[in-house]
């Protein structure tokens, strides 16, 4: 009764304003901050958490408290319109397009993907006979990501051929730039400017800093001997001729304006 009452005044309840749920918010955030930084910011933020739940769980209980509102004006009864709405047909032109429109086939990523990969393997054995007088190096640093006795190899024994070596450096290498040949296939479509430099540039630097970030919590060992900047430079090789190698393959068209009984071959269109 007395809602009605103050909405006939020209006022109504609304909920009470409260910093609760910003409190609340922000000492879940200190209490996960704290679990990689120190345990009094964890502290913190528990003692935030539980000031802003019984402040948030006072203002709901035993009742809601509401403040009253004036009504700038009075809300205006809505006509119906007299209008009929109009119905499309499923064969008709489409009025927009989803995005991308075509996409580059399969074998445009794994040609992008081998054709990358080949130049990245060939600027990784430059860097092993220029800095280490090794043709094996690199390629046994890449075998150790996956073999716990390459990771702690000495100098040396890098730099000897290793037949275990050699044949898990060639699988790995292999996954990895068919697998990023076949994103860079994926996604190179979708993006505005020229997909070389997305996929030659752009790409290399995110995932290069990214692996700079955290190989010293993965493999301590192995961050140690990667010199980052031939890394880089090889990264960048990788992704500049396998975006190039997918930028100029034909794109074929994803027919999304058809419906999806027709794009799965269930029906056919109508050729009149």
């Amino acid at each position: 009764m007395d809602a009605e009452r103050r909405r006939s005044q020209g006022r109504i309840d609304v909920p009470a304003s409260t910093p609760a749920p910003l409190l609340l918010a922000v000492g879940l955030t200190l209490v996960l901050a704290g679990l990689v930084t120190s345990a009094v910011t964890s502290a913190v933020g528990a003692i935030l958490v539980v000031a802003g739940a019984v402040g948030w769980f006072r203002e709901v209980l035993p009742h809601e408290r509401h403040v009253p509102a004036a009504l700038e004006r009075a809300p205006r009864p809505v006509a119906p319109s007299a209008r009929a709405v109009g119905r499309r047909s499923p064969l008709a032109a489409p009025n927009r397009a989803r995005l991308p429109v075509a996409v580059y086939p399969l074998s445009a990523g794994i040609r992008g993907g081998i054709a990358g990969g080949v130049a990245m393997a060939a600027l990784a054995v430059l860097h092993g006979l220029i800095n280490h007088g090794s043709l094996w190096y690199t390629i046994n640093l890449l075998a150790a990501a996956g073999s716990a006795t390459l990771s702690n190899a000495s100098p040396e024994a890098l730099r000897a051929f290793n037949a275990e070596g050699l044949v898990l450096a060639l699988v790995i290498h292999a996954v990895l730039s068919l697998l990023v040949g076949l994103l860079y296939g994926a996604l190179l479509p979708m993006f505005p400017w020229h997909p070389a430099w997305w996929g030659g540039l752009v790409a290399p630097l995110l995932w290069t800093g990214l692996l700079a970030a955290t190989l010293d919590l993965i493999n301590p060992a192995l961050n140690q001997r990667i010199e980052w900047p031939w890394f880089l430079a090889s990264q960048i090789a990788f992704g500049m001729v396998a975006g190039l190698v997918v930028a100029r393959s034909h794109r074929i068209a994803t027919f999304q304006h058809e419906p999806l009984a027709q794009r799965a071959g269930l029906e056919t269109q109508d050729p009149r």
